[in-house]
């Protein structure tokens, strides 16, 4: 047996009324985040990483310190404790 249901004038205002058929406009610069535009790619690691930066003149400051951060965790990998 199917359950019938009849579609009162107060569902129909509950459904007008629901904030979520609503479409609010999104700022600019929240639909600009993540965007690639005005950013600089700053290939690592022979092409396995790439980061894009918005400063073009640290870009060497992000290599050195990606650098140091590699080392880091390579050897935390390759160190095991001894027993």
């Amino acid at each position: 047996m199917k359950n019938s249901r009849t579609v009162t004038k107060g569902d129909l205002l509950d459904v007008r009324v629901a904030l979520s058929n609503y479409k609010y406009s999104v700022p600019d610069s929240k639909l600009s985040s993540g965007s690639l535009v005005n950013k600089f790619p700053v290939v690592l690691d022979g092409g396995k990483t790439i980061i894009f930066i918005a400063d073009q003149s640290k870009e060497r400051e992000i290599r050195e310190k990606y650098e140091v951060r590699k080392e880091n965790n390579t050897q935390s990998f390759l160190a095991k404790p001894k027993k």
